[in-house]
């Protein structure tokens, strides 16, 4: 922390890890980039550490790096073996080192959740989440494992880490030793406790005699693995403290198997979650440890450790989001950083598609080469219509580059359709990034016309005009609609325009559908922000007395306020287009509702009763209050044709460009290329 600066004290005070200091209690967390398995990943992902090293973080860890081939992810994957793949690392070690930042290399056998068919693990038990069977390892087989573990981290060592984070956690190959549902074994590493927990002691144990002391060493320990007989809190201590015995120097906490259904990191989580897991734990053990899962500002940081929560804190999508998170806060400039929402849609569904991760509030993470060249050498004038996310994305941009620009906005607010997103229980956290951009456009001087519908006129003086005026919700065609008070629209019921009856029918099961479903079942809860609503009703057990910290606790699952029918024309499963990470979670809450899910819908009549459908080949009336209508959007581009009509130069951007589905990843990555294009 910088001399007389008195902004989040404890989070920025140094912290002695025995083998080095850290600057601050931050940690980048560790996330795979996909960057990884990229020609020229290494380079790129050196620029990418090394901004956030130069952004103030105390310490990095990389994303997962295999200690042999067969505990890779994906065939191909990051692996640390050679003397090649070792000097790869030294141009990523070598940038964070320019600044006062450490970085640690985590090393990651991904056991039974190798995409591969030629994983190994304790036993062949295939996981719900790859499609191949492990191969069982022989002792043989275990002790290789370990001394490759010991080769990885001497590597690590000459490529310039200051120390290593071993993935024990999230379900992956030591985690699977460890608990009783993936270890079937009856040898000396299988049975009892104390030989299921023997591989981690004895994976630490050869890397601190190869390592020697002057190395760090930080286990990520399952504290919580919210999946059937997994380990229990006493276990997790008992191999907590032969863990400290053995060399480790911190402990990170880790939540979750990747198998586990219930929702740990995603938007619809309470900040800090789970910070009394790593409070409790901290009774138990003697070194510094860390915290992590959805914390995303300062101020949680520091109320996590003025408490004794915890000693560091973990977070790796925050730094996606800003590089400059740490030295906005120490700068007492919280209200510019770019906040994490927890969408995951760019980052995690990225990488679960295997595409290069990135962030839906700041699509320049892991491009950062792409946009350097930040000031233009020619200013130009620049009026921007709408100031949804991509208009406001491509003023703030626009303006930060030198150029004067115009905000034009017809409503009297910012915000457009992401106003309506942040209302959705689950999605508070939206209402940061209009924090943001707020703050942006104000730094940046954006002359902000709000009540104002600008004209074609107004235009003719503008050198360039972007169109950003969204979308409007398509209509259907339904018989008797028009003139039936029943029919609504989804931004008329998210905004509270008019008043919902007890029985729903929501036509259209796109994101939006599930959105509106989700309003109207749970719009008095606060789950999203309370910690304790949110562990009863997923069936967390707070006292830590119950095994994985599930076992026999029954979920507190709020009566539905509405009885709803969600529907779509096309057959199959509702919800197919949701996040490849977050879908689930969207469909388990509207079955806990008790949503009636129908497909292969035909829509016949809006009458006096409700709704009459045919489904399954017969005619049904649905007794409902309200009709909600959520079939899509259409593009709002009436002022790009009338442009069109004239000689000003117009780029169109965001909904009112392709209004398919509603899309804020796109929307404010248009946003900035365009602004980059001008």
């Amino acid at each position: 922390m910088k001399e007389g600066n008195n902004n989040y004290p404890q989070l920025l005070s140094p912290l002695d890890l025995g083998v080095f200091t850290v600057q601050n209690r931050s940690v980048m967390g560790s996330m795979h980039l996909g960057l990884e398995e990229e020609k020229n990943g290494m380079a790129t992902m050196a620029n990418f550490y090394g901004l956030r090293a130069k952004g103030g973080v105390g310490m990095i860890v990389t994303g997962g790096i295999s200690p042999n081939l067969r505990g890779s992810a994906l065939p191909f994957a990051a692996k640390m073996t050679s003397e090649k793949e070792m000097r790869s690392h030294r141009q990523i070690t070598d940038a964070v080192h320019q600044y006062e930042t450490k970085i640690l290399m985590q090393i990651l056998h991904s056991g039974r959740y190798s995409y591969h068919p030629f994983g190994v693990a304790p036993s062949r038990i295939k996981s719900p989440i790859s499609p191949f069977a492990p191969w069982s390892l022989s002792k043989r087989g275990i002790q290789k494992n370990i001394n490759d573990y010991a080769k990885s981290c001497v590597l690590a060592k000459q490529a310039g880490y200051d120390g290593v984070e071993i993935m024990g956690s999230e379900g992956y190959f030591i985690n699977q030793f460890l608990a009783s549902r993936t270890n079937e074994r009856s040898d000396s590493y299988g049975g009892s406790y104390e030989n299921r927990m023997r591989i981690a002691t004895d994976i630490i144990d050869a890397i601190r005699q190869s390592v020697g002391d002057d190395f760090l060493l930080m286990f990520r320990l399952s504290m919580l693995d919210l999946v059937e007989n997994g380990s229990t809190f006493e276990e997790v201590m008992i191999l907590g403290q032969a863990l400290e015995r053995a060399g480790v120097n911190v402990i990170n906490t880790g939540i979750g198997w990747h198998e586990a259904r219930i929702p740990t990191i995603a938007t619809s989580v309470p900040r800090a979650a789970f910070s009394w897991v790593t409070k409790a734990a901290k009774e138990h053990l003697s070194v510094p440890l860390v915290t992590t899962n959805r914390i995303n500002s300062p101020e949680v940081c520091e109320s996590i450790l003025e408490k004794g929560e915890a000693d560091l804190i973990s977070m790796a999508r925050p730094f996606l989001a800003d590089a400059n998170f740490i030295s906005k806060a120490e700068s007492g400039l919280p209200e510019e950083i770019n906040t994490c929402i927890g969408c995951n849609q760019a980052c995690l569904d990225h990488v679960f598609k295997r595409q290069v991760a990135s962030c839906l509030v700041n699509p320049k993470a892991c491009y950062e080469a792409d946009y350097e060249n930040m000031t233009t050498q020619s200013i130009k004038k620049i009026a921007v219509v709408g100031a949804g996310v991509a208009g406001m994305s491509c003023a703030v941009e626009a303006a930060e580059r030198g150029h004067d620009v115009t905000l034009f906005e017809k409503s009297d607010t910012i915000g457009g359709q992401f106003l309506l997103a942040a209302k959705i229980p689950g999605k508070e956290e939206f209402k940061e990034t209009l924090r943001y951009f707020k703050n942006q456009l104000e730094k940046y001087k954006v002359d902000i016309k709000l009540s104002h519908q600008v004209t074609v006129a107004e235009l003719d003086g503008f050198d360039h005009v972007v169109v950003a005026t969204g979308v409007t919700p398509r209509s259907v065609v339904l018989k008797g609609a028009d003139s039936n008070p029943k029919v609504v629209s989804y931004p008329d019921v998210i905004s509270g325009k008019v008043t919902i009856g007890k029985r729903v029918a929501v036509i259209g099961a796109g994101g939006i559908g599930f959105d509106v479903s989700e309003f109207l079942l749970h719009s008095n809860n606060s789950m999203s922000t309370n910690v304790d609503e949110y562990l009863g009703y997923w069936g967390i057990d707070k006292s830590l007395s119950s095994r994985s910290g599930t076992e026999n606790i029954e979920r507190k699952i709020p009566k539905a306020e509405r009885t709803i029918y969600l529907m779509q024309r096309k057959p199959g499963r509702l919800g197919r287009g949701l996040g490849k990470t977050t879908g689930w979670i969207h469909r388990q809450m509207l079955k806990d509702g008790q949503v009636n899910l129908l497909s292969g819908v035909e829509y016949l009549e809006a009458n006096s009763k409700g709704l009459l459908i045919r489904h399954n080949d017969e005619e049904v009336q649905l007794a409902v209050d309200h009709i909600v209508i959520c079939a899509g959007q259409v593009s709002n581009n009436g002022l790009l044709e009338e442009l069109k009509q004239t000689s000003v130069s117009v780029h169109c951007i965001g909904g009112a460009h392709l209004a398919t589905e509603l899309d804020a990843k796109r929307a404010i990555k248009d946003g900035i290329n365009t602004a980059h294009k001008i």
